[in-house]
């Protein structure tokens, strides 16, 4: 009886010390409607930059947590006390005692009714590309300095009393970027309503495209070009690299970019570029800056979208060939795995991808798990002894975050796969509908558990490597002499694992035997595109047009069938 009433007075001690520890009371003054959405609350020891853009997915990350708000009414305060979940630190109540830069932004949903009857809550895209620390009409505060410390009584109160302002009419809107380019005879910008998307969505959905025209294209009216399709993230303006028409100043803090650009431009109108049209598609979503270019269950049909409806409307109003023997497509890291993709989903529609430091090829390496061996994303457990699974790394080996951490990181952004991170993108993209109306989980984000029938569905739609060997007797023949790879053997993520599974797949290939071509940069990190041994990874980068796309062409002659156009321009 005495142990039993020693164990509740301790129960009732740490009961009120839990009730009294300092929390954090966060109100949005100008909300005048229920709001749904997502508050990222930040911890941070320095406020330059804003500690709402200090939160990564590796060990230098500052304190964040993470509160779903469903319905907030006018004037309502958001809690987070030690039971809000935080990444790195779990609790409110670890954090040290000190003097902290403390700054949260809402980041505000908006409800859509999708064509599947099912109805979500999630963060619109509103031409930033899927950043929640600057997405306009997100709600914040500057930062505040403050003491904490979790074992007071006191209540630290925030308002968010600022909006982050919309991008129209503003340097970073596509459309007045288009207007700024004084070499508007190359470039053009084109925003396309997709019909499947708007149907999928429930909503009108736009494409982004900016074309580069071949030098002379005013000039020679009956020509017709082959098409280049460039693959990557979300930019406002055109993605491979500046397209600058004047010698820049060497005094510009962005120099080394610019007089790369500088150099496409030059290279693209002097004649020492095929001529051929260039296309860079912005494709952001309610999951992420970028869809992967297929069709999904959750991200919607974006393969469809991209490569049946944007495309052709580009080559019909610019004078593109529009035939198959007449494409290609490289990008790299997102792009990388999306040019390959759409190589193997549409293998008649284009000639050829060139492909550099893909996302995983092959789900036995997703990143630094294999999907179908372990049981768990997070730890890998002996019989005594269990090792965190590295996530990122520097190219000589020291790891600098671990899958939980990352894992962690993303849930604090949003939860039901809402962070618009990498993570949960290949898991929107990837997976199929659950039971919410959400991507089904194929990793528990608390736990690491890996669900092993999500898994299936995954290794039967998106995993590469697996449709390849599954389908080779019909894909091998219509990929001959179309896939060519490079990567770093020192890749920041590991991706380099997975395009040497790749490798040693298609070098067992028969009937035909695969000529696949791969390229590894001994100690190169992310995202290595195969330039020279001397090259750094911006060079790598900057030039990376110039150096493939003279092969492309030199493969579309090659490979031009009886009767097609190989002469109208080539002037």
């Amino acid at each position: 009886m005495r142990r039993l009433c020693f164990l509740c007075l301790a129960l009732l001690l740490s009961s009120a010390a839990l009730c009294h520890a300092q929390k954090i009371e966060v109100t949005i003054p100008a909300a005048t409607a229920p709001l749904h959405g997502h508050l990222v609350l930040v911890f941070a020891k320095k406020d330059d930059p804003e500690p709402r853009f200090q939160l990564t997915e590796n060990y230098h990350t500052e304190q964040g947590f993470g509160v779903d708000v469903p319905d907030l009414a006018p004037g309502q305060i958001i809690t987070v006390d030690a039971q809000t979940f935080g990444n790195p630190l779990a609790s409110l109540d670890d954090i040290p005692a000190g003097d902290y830069y403390v700054q949260a932004v809402f980041n505000v949903y908006e409800q859509f009714h999708l064509a599947s009857g099912h109805t979500l809550w999630l963060p619109p895209d509103k031409g930033e590309g899927q950043q929640w620390n600057r997405k306009p009409g997100n709600f914040y505060n500057k930062p505040v300095k403050i003491h904490f410390d979790p074992k007071s009584g006191a209540t630290i109160h925030i308002a968010l009393d600022q909006v982050i302002p919309s991008l129209k009419g503003t340097a970073e809107d596509p459309e007045v970027i288009a207007t700024q380019y004084p070499a508007s005879k190359w470039l053009k910008y084109m925003r396309f309503r997709s019909p499947v998307l708007s149907k999928f969505w429930g909503r009108d959905v736009y494409l982004g495209a900016w074309i580069l025209l071949p030098d002379g294209f005013d000039e020679h009216p009956d020509a017709h070009f082959p098409v280049v399709v460039y693959q990557d993230h979300y930019h406002p303006g055109f993605g491979p690299v500046p397209f600058v028409t004047s010698r820049p100043d060497p005094k510009s803090p962005r120099y080394p970019w610019e007089q790369a650009g500088y150099r496409f431009f030059q290279d693209w109108t002097a004649g020492r570029l095929p001529r051929v049209i260039m296309i860079y598609v912005q494709n952001a979503n309610p999951y992420y800056d970028d869809s992967y270019d297929v069709d999904s269950a959750n991200v919607g049909p974006y393969g469809t979208a991209i490569n049946h409806e944007l495309i052709p409307a580009i080559e019909k109003k610019y004078r593109g060939i529009g035939q198959g023997w007449a494409r290609a497509t490289f990008g790299g890291s997102t792009g990388g795995w999306e040019a390959f993709a759409t190589q193997v989903f549409y293998p008649d529609m284009y000639n050829g991808a060139w492909v550099a430091c893909p996302d995983p090829v092959d789900f036995h390496a997703y990143q630094n798990v294999d999907l179908y061996a372990d049981t768990n994303a997070f730890y890998r457990h002996g019989d005594f002894a269990t090792i965190p699974i590295a996530g990122d790394r520097k190219p000589d080996g020291t790891i600098i975050a671990n899958m939980r951490g990352e894992y962690g990181y993303e849930y604090v952004l949003g939860t039901h796969g809402r962070s618009t991170e990498q993570w949960d993108i290949w898991q929107a993209v990837f997976s199929p509908v659950g039971p919410d109306g959400y991507p089904a989980e194929v990793i528990d984000p608390l736990t690491g558990d890996i669900n092993k029938s999500v898994v299936d569905y995954w290794h039967q739609h998106y995993d590469l490597a697996a449709i390849l060997k599954r389908d080779w007797p019909t894909l091998g023949p219509k990929l001959e002499g179309k896939l060519h790879f490079t990567v770093g053997d020192g890749d920041t993520y590991f991706l380099n694992n997975a395009v040497h599974l790749l490798q040693k797949q298609l070098e067992a290939t028969r009937h035909p035997h695969s000529d696949a071509t791969f390229q590894y940069g001994p100690g190169m990190p992310h995202c290595y595109t195969g330039g020279p041994s001397e090259y750094t990874m911006q060079q790598n980068s900057a030039d990376w047009a110039q150096r493939v796309i003279p092969q492309m062409v030199k493969h579309m002659l090659a490979t031009a069938p009886p009767g097609a156009d190989v002469t109208s321009w080539r002037y």
